[in-house]
């Protein structure tokens, strides 16, 4: 019997990507899925497959930009599931690697509400709800969370910034919470078609393949990530809030390290990386 058995996690933006591997790793060790996304052909799509697996889910169309979506799938789950174990906040995107002044208004403003304020949305109904039944709320953030420079992922980088400052004020605000855990997943590099597809500046053009070598360095496998976050899911809620997993770590990140540096020094690496 693993720890997830007969628990209900919803995962938003879980119809492909890192999002779909933590859907099927939960799914995997026993829990009932609650999948969502923009599209609704990709829920029913997700449905179908996790279904055909043996799986125990359902899934909403909803975009977490917009507030009402939101409700609606935390309503959703409820009702259908009659209570909520696990919510992770996955959905995001990048708008590429590309100088702050390439992108536009639209595309400023859709980073924002899909990655951050997506986060923040979902929080302030699962918050008071957790902290009345106990359970597990987990974020997604990535490439610039420690605040760190990441030149042409501005925007990107500054909505995980504040994810990672998010994740741990409202572990901090609700620490006399004993059965609640706020805590965060940096993935990493994955090879999804967030990296693999990236919109790169044509101002880059010199430097579009330096993806692929930092890939191939630092690259963490998606089946890995979705391992790790149903391990952290399935952890007694409560034993640990407030922390920022990082899968780059220990050997992986050494590993990595060595390699880029090889990658450099034979001049594989175009400019600066």
């Amino acid at each position: 019997m693993s720890a997830l058995t007969g628990k209900i996690v919803v995962v938003t933006g879980s119809t492909r990507g890192i999002g779909r591997s933590i859907a099927e790793a939960c799914a995997a060790s026993g829990a009932t899925l609650v999948l969502s996304s923009r599209s609704a052909d990709a829920v029913a799509e997700a449905v179908d497959a996790f279904e055909a697996c043996g799986w125990r889910c359902s899934g909403i169309a909803a975009d977490v930009a917009n507030p009402n979506d939101v409700e609606a799938l935390f309503k959703h789950a409820l009702e259908s599931h009659g209570r909520i174990d696990a919510w992770v906040n996955n959905a995001g995107i990048s708008e590429g690697y590309r100088p702050l002044d390439e992108l536009s208004v639209a595309e400023l403003d859709d980073i924002v509400r899909i990655n951050l304020l997506g986060h923040l949305y979902a929080l302030r109904l699962t918050v008071p709800y957790f902290r009345e039944h106990g359970g597990h709320i987990l974020n997604l953030t990535g490439r610039g969370y420690k605040g760190e420079a990441t030149p042409y992922t501005a925007a990107y980088a500054s909505t995980k910034t504040a994810i990672a400052s998010i994740t741990k004020s409202v572990a901090e605000e609700n620490h006399d919470c004993p059965n609640m855990s706020v805590n965060a997943l940096v993935p990493g590099m994955v090879a999804t078609d967030f990296y693999v597809d990236i919109k790169s500046s044509p101002r880059l053009e010199a430097t579009k393949d330096n993806w692929r070598y930092a890939l191939d360095a630092f690259g963490v496998p998606l089946d890995v990530v979705g391992r790790e976050a149903a391990a952290v899911l399935g952890k007694e809620p409560g034993r640990e809030t407030g922390r920022i997993y990082n899968l780059l770590r220990g050997s992986r990140l050494a590993r990595g390290i060595a390699l880029i540096s090889w990658y450099g020094m034979t001049g594989k690496l175009k400019g600066r990386h």
